[in-house]
């Protein structure tokens, strides 16, 4: 064997990565070494440039500045952080030897390369293990180190439980390793993204994470980085939570909530279809005692009459709650329908007002309508903005025994912009203080028991918020006990 031939097979033993590159960084000579460091075979690796194939984005800049120092000064030495074929991180120990070449065709560099990510691992683990870990040991969280090369130096306790690792054993391996197959390539372009701007941030806003056990189990995760900085070059803290039995929670909830809104889809469904089916008979109960009251098949007597009219008031009572049912369903389904136009409010008013007048009469109250000059126009749902005050001034002329109702028609001024205030003034019995958050409760009722005083079913006043909520209005209350409330509902003006 010649010498030429034993000085390329020591060349070609030799574990280091040996190149040999024109003063351009062309590559004419690449050993079994370097392909063993770089992860290139020597057909893929002769005739490229040496700083961009192997060298990071952020490492290419003193790449050229140590070929400079090479070329200029004979030799150079330097630490580098290198990418491998495959995408990972290895961390370098590079010597560079200008060589002339003997037929006087220039210089030549002489490169060799030593692989020593395994010691950077080490020399980051004691260094780090000295500064924290005893308070990182002492946190509840798995708490996860790791260098640039994405390899871990230094993982608590709690890491190696939460991965079901023995003590030790997650030193020195890729963070890959801790994540499920179909997220590493991607995990491996996202770490270098990383590193190019590090910041205290959760990782993988808007996505579901998942780690992976040693024995192969999946688990969501929560994973929170921040960059730690050293005396030998950044690091990355990773805490990490195991959010397992809060998805189980949440899916939990989101079963129960299905099953929830098929049951409320099924009760609306049942109500909708009753309630039609006992609409009919009872206009038909409504329509014929009319007709009796009215004395059109013949006379009555007086006991006639009355039992005829309990007959209708009944009827005319259970027809309104079936009505109100039958909204209260139409909200809830989501197949109630607005339609919103502009329209004097103050007109509504004083039509409602009239509709009542009769009422009051009857109960020797006062009815008065306070308007607002000139009257404004209000966007919305006349309907519903109708159904909502006859409710409320029904309620207000029910629980006033003496003195007056007053509905009032106002401008009041708002956060976001002038509003019309439509108000339900009584003198009625009031409300305590600890009954205002049962009022709008459907089927409720502040004078609960056999013994109340005044009739009703609770849906009132329970539609009427609804209906504000559909329309974009508000309620509010406030009331005195002995002294009366006040209602207001608030309405968007028409622009």
């Amino acid at each position: 064997m010649g010498v030429t031939d034993f000085s390329r097979m020591i060349l070609e033993e030799t574990p280091d990565a040996v190149i040999i590159t024109t003063a351009k960084a062309v590559i004419v000579h690449w050993s079994q070494g370097a392909a063993q460091v770089f992860g290139y075979s020597a057909e893929e690796a002769q005739g490229r440039v040496l700083t961009e194939l192997v060298s990071s984005s952020t490492m290419r800049t003193i790449a050229h500045t140590v070929i400079v120092d090479t070329l200029k000064n004979g030799h150079a030495t330097h630490e580098a952080i290198c990418r491998a074929k495959d995408g990972s991180i290895v961390f370098i120990d590079s010597v560079s030897k200008r060589v002339a070449d003997p037929a006087g065709q220039g210089d030549y560099i002489l490169w060799t390369k030593r692989d020593v990510t395994t010691l950077r691992v080490a020399r980051d683990a004691a260094l780090v293990e000295a500064r924290f870990g005893r308070l990182l040991e002492s946190v509840p969280d798995a708490i996860i180190m790791a260098n640039a090369a994405g390899r871990i130096v230094l993982a608590n306790l709690q890491a190696h439980q939460l991965f079901r690792y023995a003590q030790g054993e997650l030193r020195g391996q890729l963070l890959e390793i801790l994540i499920p197959e179909r997220y590493r390539r991607t995990h491996v372009g996202q770490r270098a993204g990383f590193w190019t701007a590090p910041s205290q941030r959760p990782m993988g806003i808007g996505r579901e994470l998942y780690g992976l056990r040693q024995d192969g189990e999946e688990f969501p995760v929560e994973i929170s980085l921040s960059p730690l900085q050293t005396e030998d070059g950044m690091l990355v803290m990773s805490a990490i939570r195991d959010m397992s039995e809060r998805k189980r929670i949440e899916h939990a909830l989101h079963d129960k909530n299905a099953e929830l809104a098929a049951a409320s889809l099924a009760k609306d469904s049942f109500l909708s279809s009753m309630s039609h089916e006992l609409r009919t008979p009872l206009n038909a109960i409504i329509g014929f005692t009319g007709t009796l009251l009215m004395r059109l098949p013949g006379p009555i007597n007086a006991a006639q009459e009355s039992q005829l009219r309990t007959v209708q008031t009944s009827a005319k009572h259970l027809l309104s709650l079936i009505n109100d049912i039958l909204d209260i369903t139409k909200i809830t389904s989501g197949t109630a329908t607005l339609h919103r136009e502009s329209f004097d409010c103050c007109r509504l008013v004083e039509d409602i007002a009239t509709m009542f007048m009769p009422l009051a009469s009857a109960k020797d109250l006062n009815l008065r309508v306070l308007l607002a000059e000139p009257c404004a126009l209000v966007m919305s749902d006349r309907r519903a903005v109708q159904q909502i005050v006859i409710n409320l001034v029904n309620n207000a002329l029910k629980f006033t025994e003496m003195g007056e109702v007053r509905i009032e028609v106002a401008i009041d001024d708002a956060a976001a912009g002038p509003v019309v205030a439509i108000r339900v003034v009584d003198t009625g019995i009031g409300i305590e203080q600890g009954n205002l958050g049962m009022l709008f409760k459907p089927f409720t009722q502040i004078d609960q028991g056999s013994t109340r005083q005044y009739e009703g079913t609770g849906l009132g006043l329970h539609l009427s918020e609804r209906l504000a909520d559909l329309i974009g209005a508000s309620i509010a209350v406030d009331s005195e006990v002995g002294t009366g409330s006040t209602f207001t509902v608030r309405l968007p003006l028409a622009e």
